[in-house]
């Protein structure tokens, strides 16, 4: 990639900004949830229709995958974009706040939606590449498994890929900074009910009953050993008891009680060990006390794994496009989930993130590009879309470069 090369898409994705910018924050006013998201995959589709893309609509639901195809060469790749939207009530007092009470963009997947968007119709218009690309508007990331449903309706079925990337922003770098990382990038989420079930009884006659209170509460600390003495070290492994709930009067020991976990870790056999260990301990502290436990253990979102081609493909484009400085070559990992992570699972690929902004900025919305997701002040930085858009191009006419 020529200096002057990158320097003009660049330039090219900065001209037409100003349209996708005004389109992400037409979604931002209409955010959609998880499989509803049935005004933003028409919008999608529409505009990539108009570029000139094979559309499929309905893919997993709300999904949205454009197709095109240029010149003889037999490399696909696939980029993807998240769409949904979160259940809270914004709070940021932006003009384009959203319409929708209770339902926002807190998550900044409007901009990663106007990102590809952009990048799609200047590929369309002015990519020099050399073969299939596949652009995936995924529904329902955000804990419902949206990845997995494309992938059930026949995803790489019908759209195989040779490689697949995708971008999210991160409030705390830089606005623009793009950061990288090969192996596991992000933590598996898994969510763990326990019921602890014992005999009830009158608050003053404890010793003629078997409480789960008691039970669940000792179970409650012991958990926080399996992080302390099961686990490497060195391994990363999170065990959060984020629930408790029993009885409902001062006097009477009720008959259960019940525990909701969520359960983090970046490596799979951490993974089942952290199961393992939960559910033995969950049973041998409850009949210590003479009740019983039941482990309703929920496998969520696996370890994302960006695997070492891929991702040294995804930093050399970062690298030309922003220089080392505005580049993190081997970021931290991220106890976050994602769902993308299922995809890497069935087709090689990197996970990337562009840095939302660390509130240095002039900008107006500098607090809110600074402000963490899924936090009601959330907003996506809107210089993030040309410079995204520009990487999408130079990542796609690097892969499918002609040989």
């Amino acid at each position: 990639m020529s200096d002057i090369s990158i320097q003009n898409v660049l330039a090219q994705s900065q001209a037409s900004a100003a349209e996708f910018v005004a389109f992400r924050r037409d979604i931002h006013q209409h955010p959609e949830l998880g499989f509803q998201e049935h005004r933003t995959s028409e919008r999608v589709a529409e505009h990539l229709q108009s570029y000139g893309y094979s559309v499929e609509r309905g893919v997993g639901g709300t999904g949205v995958v454009a197709q095109l195809r240029r010149g003889t060469g037999p490399r696909r790749l696939g980029l993807r974009a998240d769409m949904d939207a979160l259940p809270i009530v914004e709070a940021t007092g932006v003009p384009h706040a959203s319409q929708h009470h209770g339902v926002m963009h807190a998550c900044g997947h409007d901009g990663h939606t106007a990102m590809l968007l952009a990048a799609a119709r200047q590929l369309a218009e002015q990519g020099e590449f050399d073969g299939t690309l596949n652009l995936i508007f995924q529904p329902a990331e955000e804990g419902l498994g949206g990845a997995l449903k494309m992938m059930e309706d026949g995803l790489f079925d019908r759209y195989p890929c040779d490689a697949i990337f995708a971008m999210h922003n991160m409030p705390g770098y830089p606005q623009g900074h793009l950061a990288l990382r090969e192996g596991a990038a992000m933590a598996s989420s898994d969510q763990v009910v326990i019921t602890v079930r014992g005999v009830g009884g009158h608050g003053a006659m404890p010793h003629k009953a078997a409480d789960p209170v008691v039970a669940a509460s000792s179970l409650v600390m012991a958990l926080q050993t399996v992080v302390s003495r099961n686990v490497d070290p060195l391994a990363m492994a999170v065990v959060t008891v984020g629930a408790f709930h029993a009885g409902e009067a001062n006097n009477v020991i009720p008959d259960c009680a019940t525990l909701k976990l969520s359960v983090r870790s970046l490596d799979r056999g951490v993974r089942q060990l952290l199961r393992e260990r939960i559910t033995d301990l969950a049973q041998a502290q409850a009949r210590s006390f003479g009740c019983e436990a039941t482990v309703d253990y929920k496998a969520g979102y696996t370890v994302l794994v960006n695997t070492p081609a891929e991702t040294a493909l995804a930093r050399e484009v970062a690298l030309a496009l922003n220089g080392p400085e505005r580049v993190t070559l081997q970021a931290p990992a991220l106890p976050g989930s994602e769902d993308f992570a299922f995809m890497l699972e069935k087709v090689p690929g990197s996970y990337l993130l562009i840095g939302n902004g660390d509130g240095q900025d002039d900008s107006p919305f500098a607090g809110h590009s600074a402000c963490m997701v899924h936090n009601p002040n959330y907003d996506f930085h809107d210089s993030n879309v040309a410079r995204g858009a520009a990487y999408w191009v130079l990542l796609t006419q690097h892969f499918l470069r002609s040989i």
